[in-house]
């Protein structure tokens, strides 16, 4: 079993940034492919950013290539979605998803593929 703990969202103005942490209870993210996702009102959830972490390959939604970046805190058991240049348009609620992988390099895009949730964090952005 997993916990994923979520924080770091917020109110911030267009183009500012945020830095959202994915905290893995008690165990290293080493041997797990770990997902991005938000979600706002009346719609499904979504891919924004993914990594498997086995071999460090990540992956990220046009929407949010070049602007967002995932890395790892040496504890190796944080995460982190660090948000750049945001604009309105990218207020939901953020989660972050996790995997157990023993053979895969593989980035899942899918919200099936992933075992372990967060509660989920607001980001705001005000125009």
């Amino acid at each position: 079993q997993v916990q994923l703990v979520e924080s770091g969202g917020g109110l911030v103005q267009a183009g500012g940034s945020l830095r959202l942490s994915c905290a893995a209870s008690g165990r290293t993210l080493s041997n797990y492919a770990m997902g991005w996702f938000r979600q706002t009102p009346g719609k499904e959830r979504e891919f924004v950013a993914g990594v498997n972490w086995r071999r460090g390959v990540t992956d990220y939604a046009d929407s949010w290539k070049g602007r967002f970046t995932i890395s790892r805190a040496n504890t190796l058991n944080t995460e982190y979605l660090q948000m750049n240049s945001l604009k309105p348009e990218d207020t939901a609620v953020y989660y972050c998803a996790a995997k157990y992988v023993t053979d895969s390099d593989t980035v899942y895009r899918q919200t099936r593929e992933y075992d372990y949730w967060g509660q989920g964090t607001q980001v705001t952005v005000s125009s």
